[in-house]
């Protein structure tokens, strides 16, 4: 009689989250002897770095995203589930499911991203809204384009000259070019699109806590920004922190005066924290989270106690070698997924793998057209040389050939038009969409919850 061998179990990869992180993770592991299953709750990964042309118009949401089963649909060890994961237990090695649900996992990488941080004003978001997902960006792109269209209807000065006015707060490359595309838009894209209205006085206002914007970077690109920004209309505020949001203006102290500003928009752009599913990991499994809402992690991006639970991108505090904690930027979140898949590649060989080190490639951000920065290890420069850097970097990380090649032609179109396509207006105001994200019912938390990132 003979006895019929059973296969042994492949091991399982939970990867929680579809953007930098998670999908290069998955990507990563497609020949690895494994099995990878793949939980968003967004059936896309989102390209963030250019969610602001997105408000602006300047690029199209369908731009910046890819499908995240058309892009692992040639792994045959990876599926994609489109759920919303609300926590872990490490005991039984599983995932939880908003639906009631599980997943059972051999090891886990997190990566659920950020969400923005009000700092214990959440009620500020309804006027001042932040832009982490797509549904956020799009609700921006209409708030910017519909005040202009009650500026031309409007035959009140004073209200006029509110609708007009656009307050971004928050003074780091999000806001920086925010700022700058808003401007652009104002004084080069519009002026012939209406009649009643000037679109050229428009102001725009961008505040700052610090002593000056861009605080990562060296202080002269700092100031080198700041002087591109007001070349291009915007009023900068340094020193200035916000002490009152509400519809239809802010109130910031600077010094020891307060300042009132009237604006119909009004952007929050001033901070983010790790995901609400950072806090539920830490309690399940006792780790430390730092003011941000991050976890602590160990030298190999691991739980403390929990070595099969990996944490990356937005949602790790990692500082061993470097004195601070790493930012909360894509480079980081993909070189920290590549670590996660050799070291998981490592222990099913029963090799030991060097601790997680950062290579530092430097940083940039885009004011405007012809005006950027770039701050790398070797080299610290601004201005046209510096956009065109920018400009061939972000079309690179984008996932798929098609998203390249769409993004590359509307650039050009906008370059030599200085006409933006994706000027539509979705919805009237007061009018709320039906059947979408933006319609759920806000967390009870501080700061709701986005798709997994």
């Amino acid at each position: 009689m003979s006895v019929r061998k059973t296969r042994p179990e492949v091991h399982h990869v939970v990867i929680v989250g579809g953007g930098f992180g998670g999908l290069y993770a998955a990507l990563a592991l497609g020949k690895a002897p494994v099995r990878v299953t793949v939980v968003d709750r967004e059936n896309h990964h989102l390209f963030q770095p250019l969610l602001y042309q997105v408000a602006t118009g300047g690029l199209a949401l369908e731009d910046i995203t890819s499908p995240l089963r058309s892009v692992l649909a040639r792994q045959k060890n990876t599926r994609v589930l489109q759920a919303e994961v609300t926590g872990v237990d490490p005991r039984s090695r599983t995932v939880l499911l908003k639906d009631g649900g599980s997943i059972r996992y051999d090891t886990l990488i997190v990566a659920a991203g950020a969400v923005d941080r009000y700092f214990g004003n959440r009620h500020w978001a309804q006027a001042a809204p932040g832009m982490k997902t797509g549904w956020d960006a799009l609700d921006l792109r209409d708030r910017i384009f519909r005040a202009f269209e009650e500026a031309e209807w409007s035959r009140d000065d004073d209200e006029r000259r509110r609708l007009m006015t656009f307050a971004i707060i928050g003074g780091g490359p999000t806001g920086v070019e925010l700022a700058g595309a808003v401007a652009e838009l104002a004084h080069h894209t519009l002026p012939r699109d209406f009649r009643n209205i000037r679109t050229s006085d428009s102001r725009i206002h961008l505040l700052e806590a610090g002593p000056r914007l861009l605080a990562a970077f060296p202080e002269h690109l700092s100031r080198e920004a700041e002087r591109s920004l007001e070349a291009l209309g915007v009023t900068v505020h340094t020193g200035a922190v916000v002490e009152d949001v509400r519809a239809g203006g802010l109130t910031f102290r600077q010094g020891g005066d307060l300042h009132d500003i009237a604006a119909e928009t009004i952007i929050w752009a001033a901070g983010v924290k790790a995901s609400p599913l950072a806090e539920a990991i830490a309690r399940a499994t006792g780790a430390e989270v730092d003011l941000q809402g991050r976890i602590v992690v160990a030298p190999d991006l691991s739980v403390p106690g929990w070595p099969e639970i990996l944490v990356i991108g937005d949602m790790a505090h990692f500082a061993h070698g470097s004195g601070a904690p790493l930012p909360g930027i894509a480079p980081v979140a993909i070189q920290q997924a590549r670590y996660a898949a050799r070291l998981i590649r490592a222990r099913l060989e029963g090799r030991v793998l060097p601790v997680f080190r950062y290579r530092d490639r430097g940083m940039m951000a885009v004011i405007g057209r012809h005006r950027a920065i770039v701050n790398t290890p070797a080299l610290r420069f601004a201005g046209p040389l510096a956009w065109f850097a920018w400009l061939f970097l972000h079309v690179m990380y984008l996932v798929e050939f098609e998203n390249r090649i769409v993004v590359l032609v509307q650039w050009a179109w906008n370059y030599f038009t200085r006409r933006r396509g994706g000027r539509l207006i979705l919805r009237m105001k007061g009018r709320e969409r039906t059947g979408s994200p933006a319609t759920a019912e806000p967390a009870e938390d501080e700061d709701r919850a986005v798709p997994a990132r």
